[in-house]
């Protein structure tokens, strides 16, 4: 599924593609059609994201709301000659003319695409945690869930509501870079341990905004620093855990682990993230 930093990634080229034009709106699979219909011909005020979802505004409070899901695409093209024929299940497509040629855009296999009110989009907004990528996000959101849950960080970091946007890689990647078990409780986290997570997933984000893959090695651990062969993966990025079950660690050399948690893969090193043990049982 993609992370947050795809998704605004994606509100931002959608606003520099649209934002102030008039799009034509339509539904080649048809499951759109009649929500198309109101805002076709309407002129795009500009696209935003929040954790995974997105939003493209119209007049008139009206929001296209977008989550892709574990297999959407929503593909952009820009100076077109003309607009081809749509291939495969397109949900919903955007075309506009310009100087330039031809722009469009084509929504596949999402598992939401709606028309909302702006009540409803706030209402989306307001089931969701804090999105480290917005300057309005409240990192003590997050926290207060966190320090009342029993559940493991590891749980806590992938549940939306609680924080937005985060996926298996961060969360996989942000605990290695503390030293945090991911089983151990939410509850047993310091302020300053969550305040140093949240600063540094605004900081690795960001990165993966501006270069549309997700980079958490630091210097001294990348591959020229090491000697190492770079990562071959279809996620692409240099990461310590995240789908290295089984190979050395970069730090320390032990083998990366990993096992279940609520469905999803998880991902760290029995070495440099030590099981937790409360000292209340010590």
């Amino acid at each position: 599924m993609p992370e947050g930093h795809t998704l605004h990634r994606l509100a931002d080229e959608l606003t520099a593609t649209f934002a102030g034009r008039v799009v034509r709106a339509g539904s080649p699979q048809g499951r759109f059609a009649e929500s198309a219909a109101l805002v076709d011909g309407q002129v795009l005020r500009g696209a935003e994201a929040w954790g995974k979802h997105l939003f493209a505004e119209f007049p008139g409070e009206r929001f296209v709301h977008v989550h892709l899901g574990l297999y959407g695409r929503f593909d952009v093209h820009t100076g077109a000659a003309d607009v081809p024929a749509p291939v495969g299940q397109v949900r919903l497509r955007l075309v506009a003319a310009g100087d330039a040629g031809w722009s469009y855009a084509d929504l596949r296999g999402a598992t939401t695409c709606e028309l909302l009110t702006l009540a409803g989009r706030d209402a989306v907004v307001a089931r969701s945690g804090p999105d480290p990528l917005r300057e309005d996000a409240d990192p003590a959101r997050a926290w207060e869930r966190i320090r009342r849950s029993r559940a493991p960080i590891g749980g806590l970091l992938m549940d939306q509501s609680v924080l937005a946007g985060v996926g298996n890689v961060y969360r996989a990647e942000v605990l290695f870079r503390h030293r945090v078990d991911p089983m151990r409780p939410g509850s047993s986290l310091r302020r300053g341990q969550w305040q140093a997570m949240w600063e540094d997933l605004v900081v690795l984000m960001q990165e993966g905004v501006l270069t549309g893959r997700i980079d958490t090695v630091r210097p001294e651990h990348l591959p020229e620093a090491m000697g190492r062969p770079p990562r071959r993966d279809d996620h692409g990025g240099e990461v310590y855990v995240y789908r290295r079950t089984g190979q050395p660690c970069h730090v320390c050399g032990a083998r990366i682990r990993t096992t279940e948690l609520q469905g999803r893969n998880l991902f760290w090193c029995p070495r440099c993230q030590r099981t937790f043990r409360s000292r209340a049982l010590q």
